[in-house]
């Protein structure tokens, strides 16, 4: 069954404008009986039997395939991955009623307050003429909401991807100045966390010279027998990356998003070569290193035509 196609916005409405409450209301509300049905007694097996617990997977997904539509431009796609997500948000809180827990009407209410509370430069008389302004604004709010914490890292979720979570990590300790003064400074971080990193890869800590190119057989990769130089190993990594991410942070890159994309384009790029070697009766596995580097070249190259 094919998407819905998007309802244009009429064109007269300026930005801002809230839908139509006659149509929003009676199809909020029929979404809202549908997701209850299914929770229901009468309703649907699979639905009554899930907990907060068990649908976290789902939610975690739908999100993602959300951000992929969103990539594509594909306004059909990304009015669908959003209703996805809705119903994740309007079945968790349908879960939290039938425990006795909390309601959807809690939600509302919650997300309601808390947008009003934070804008105090829209909702209040409070001024902003920046977005340096609105962000101060917007943590002044939060951080009176979460008087309770001990410290300033808490409450960023340790589920978050991680890239993500170290760019959050450090952009929370740089609020009280536990920074580089100078973001190019990270650069210098960067290679002394390389260089620590090769120390524990390689006996003399020097990355072996290899010759450029991709002639030759591909060589096996070792793991590292020794549990303690792997542990080591694996702190030094994630140094390195901790600093790719503050990288990403004060240039202002989305680190998680930056690597998403990257990860698509590899992708993209070695469909491509499967593609061009199944169209001669081939697969990458019949194939040498050299030729799957050319095709994966001129796939690239044709990404700019």
């Amino acid at each position: 069954m094919n998407a819905p196609q998007p309802n244009p916005r009429d064109a007269a409405s300026p930005p801002g404008t809230p839908p139509d409450p006659q149509r929003l209301i009676p199809a909020f509300q029929r979404l809202v009986e549908v997701i209850a049905r299914l929770r229901s007694p009468e309703g649907c097996p699979w639905d009554r039997e899930q907990t907060l617990e068990s649908i976290k997977a789902y939610t975690l997904e739908e999100t993602y395939e959300l951000l992929e539509a969103i990539d594509t431009g594909d306004d059909a796609a990304i009015v669908e991955e959003l209703g996805d997500v809705l119903l994740q948000v309007l079945l968790d809180a349908q879960i939290g009623a039938d425990e006795g827990r909390f309601d959807l009407l809690d939600v509302v209410a919650g997300i309601t307050d808390k947008m009003i509370r934070r804008h105090p430069h829209v909702f209040q008389d409070a001024q902003a003429e920046t977005v340096g302004d609105v962000h101060q604004h917007w943590e002044q709010a939060k951080s009176s909401e979460k008087s309770d914490r001990d410290s300033l890292l808490d409450g960023i979720p340790v589920d978050l991807p991680q890239l993500a979570r170290a760019a959050r990590i450090s952009k929370r300790a740089a609020r009280v100045g536990y920074d580089f003064p100078d973001r190019v400074m990270l650069f210098d971080k960067l290679r002394e966390e390389i260089a620590e990193l090769s120390q524990e890869l390689f006996d003399d800590a020097t990355v072996p010279h290899v010759a450029a190119g991709v002639h030759g057989p591909v060589r096996p990769d070792t793991p590292l027998e020794d549990p303690e130089a792997r542990t080591r190993v694996e702190a030094e990594l994630g140094d390195v990356l901790f600093v790719v991410a503050n990288i990403a942070r004060r240039w202002q890159v989305n680190p998680e998003e930056a690597l998403r994309k990257s990860n698509r384009k590899f992708s993209r790029r070695f469909r491509f070569i499967e593609m061009q070697l199944a169209a001669a009766g081939r697969t990458p596995q019949d194939a040498t290193l050299e030729e799957m580097e050319d095709l994966y070249q001129r796939g690239k190259g044709q990404e700019h035509l």
